[in-house]
C-alpha cells in the first residue's frame, strides 16, 4: 500500500471523527451515523490491503 492510500485512508478516519463528534454535540443523529459509516469504510480497507499484502507474502516466501 502507497503511501498515498494510507494517508488517503487516515483523512477519511479523521473525516468520519469530526462528523461523529459533531453530530453528538449537535445531536444529529444522521451526521454521527454518517461520521461512524465513514470511519468504518476507512478502517476496513486500510486493514484488508494490509491483510492482502501479508497473504501475498506468504505466498513469495
Amino acid at each position: 500500500m502507497s503511501f498515498t492510500e494510507k494517508a488517503k485512508n487516515k483523512a477519511q478516519e479523521l473525516s468520519g471523527v469530526a462528523k461523529e463528534r459533531i453530530g453528538d454535540v449537535t445531536d444529529n443523529e444522521r451526521l454521527r451515523a454518517e461520521g461512524a459509516s465513514e470511519q468504518s469504510m476507512a478502517r476496513a480497507r486500510q486493514t484488508g490491503k494490509e491483510a492482502g499484502r501479508d497473504v501475498k507474502d506468504a505466498f513469495e516466501k
